[in-house]
């Protein structure tokens, strides 16, 4: 779908008072997003359809977005049909990896996650989405072999170091996490934190969520273990750390895979070679450092 043709459909949408403006917004790399102003309030509107290679459904997506909104971390959900999500606009500052990174902020951001991960599950509604990264992982290496993609010859490497990095982080717990914990996808309005963007968002562990947090956002060794510590309100052991390592290196992997597929299917005007080649390299940097730990 182009640009003039996702406007079209934001524009057309039957939630409307009477004819509006889209005016794109920057930044979506799976959506055209559109801000639209309407009878005195401002929305955003996601244009996008089911995404079957990285396990979107924008079912889903709606589902866990309302969840999150009833515990308070996510705004609300004005209207939806097949391919658009037009949700309550947040005005404020998106943040940056910094601004994750800043004690103060990431204080907020436990809080936020806490609410998510204790209470967003009694909210959801409909069959349970899942996200696994190892699961992603694997599949997106099928589909790499599927698609002749031109790293397939790496697909078996990259399976058998998400195999290890799944033996070392173990049994876990299961809540409805973000899955999704890019620096972008935290606004301040000025009095609170809100988080956005849940395509991938379902059941998963709180480790993950934390993991992602970390390494999207290049949290250091004293950085994690502030973080950790905090979350689980204890003293942070080596066995917490080879765990999080663990996972972290599997965020990354994900990230990387995920944009090895995007190269191939992807419709978008976004350079994800290059978005490849820096994710595989902070991938294989985590992965050495990890090692080295453990």
């Amino acid at each position: 779908m182009t640009l003039d043709e996702a406007a079209a459909k934001a524009a057309g949408l039957p939630c409307w008072t009477g004819p509006v403006d889209p005016r794109p917004v920057s930044g979506g790399i799976t959506n055209t997003n559109f801000r639209i102003d309407d009878g005195g309030r401002s929305y955003m509107v996601r244009i996008g359809g089911n995404i079957p290679v990285h396990g979107i459904r924008r079912t889903y997506e709606t589902a866990c977005s309302r969840a999150a909104h009833a515990v308070g971390v996510a705004p609300e959900v004005i209207f939806t049909s097949k391919g658009a999500l037009v949700l309550d606009w947040i005005e404020g500052k998106t943040f940056g990896e910094a601004d994750v990174r800043d004690p103060a902020n990431l204080e907020r951001i436990i809080k936020l996650l806490d609410r998510l991960h204790r209470d967003g599950a009694r909210h959801l509604r409909g069959r349970a989405p899942l996200f696994w990264v190892f699961h992603v992982v694997r599949d997106y290496g099928h589909r790499m072999v599927d698609d002749e993609h031109r790293l397939q010859g790496e697909v078996p490497r990259l399976v058998a170091l998400a195999d290890e990095l799944e033996t070392a982080v173990g049994p876990v717990d299961l809540a409805l996490c973000h899955n999704d914990l890019l620096p972008a996808n935290f606004m301040d309005d000025g009095r609170r934190l809100w988080l956005v963007d849940w395509e991938y968002a379902g059941y998963d562990t709180p480790l993950f969520d934390l993991a992602n947090l970390a390494s999207n956002n290049q949290m250091d060794a004293a950085q994690r273990d502030a973080l950790m510590a905090a979350v689980w309100d204890r003293a942070v052991t080596d066995e917490d750390r080879r765990r999080l390592g663990a996972m972290m290196c599997a965020s990354l992997l994900r990230e990387a895979m995920w944009s090895m597929v995007q190269e191939v299917h992807s419709t978008l005007d976004v350079d994800y070679v290059a978005y490849t080649v820096e994710n595989s390299a902070r991938f294989q940097q985590a992965l050495a450092d990890w090692r080295q730990g453990a």
